[in-house]
């Protein structure tokens, strides 16, 4: 934890856990959740939302209600490895929608992407498109993700910072 952050005691991770498995949740029921009457437990969320351990609240779409999508792990090697070419990169694919998540990671290769795209085509389309800009890509690997058995939309929050009893 950073030195200046603010303290989170085991109501305040029960607070995120539960709001992060339902934003919808009403004060009065998450104050029953955790322990809490509703006043104090309105003081602590605001306090929480203040201090940035919540960054907004959103729906979970269920895209296959929408259509058929292609999720794409795609693993990227940089052809140098100077601070501004990591910054090119990342400054470069921040601005693809397609692209969810952005991972620099340790072994083989450089960067960890998570593509969803309408399908295999669309995303060699974006892979051409990006190797165009001159990001600096010595080469990449694509991975057709054909079925996602489940997928958690939420961390476990109270197993990983709640301390230990």
């Amino acid at each position: 934890m950073m030195p200046d952050a603010l303290k989170l005691d085991r109501i305040d991770i029960r607070i995120l856990a539960h709001l992060q498995a339902n934003g919808r949740i009403t004060n009065v029921d998450l104050a029953d959740a955790v322990g809490l009457s509703p006043s104090p437990c309105l003081i602590r969320v605001k306090r929480l939302e203040k201090a940035g351990f919540i960054a907004g609240y959103g729906a979970h779409v269920q895209m296959e209600k929408l259509g058929t999508t292609q999720l794409v792990f795609t693993q990227v090697t940089l052809s140098d490895h100077r601070r501004e070419d990591f910054i090119k990169f990342e400054t470069a694919i921040r601005r693809i929608d397609e692209v969810v998540e952005c991972h620099l990671v340790s072994g083989g290769f450089d960067y960890l992407l998570k593509f969803v795209t309408r399908s295999v085509v669309h995303y060699q389309t974006i892979m051409e498109e990006v190797l165009e800009r001159s990001v600096s890509i010595e080469k990449y690997f694509s991975y057709i993700v054909i079925k996602s058995p489940f997928i958690k939309n939420h961390y476990p929050i109270e197993k990983l910072f709640s301390p230990h009893e």
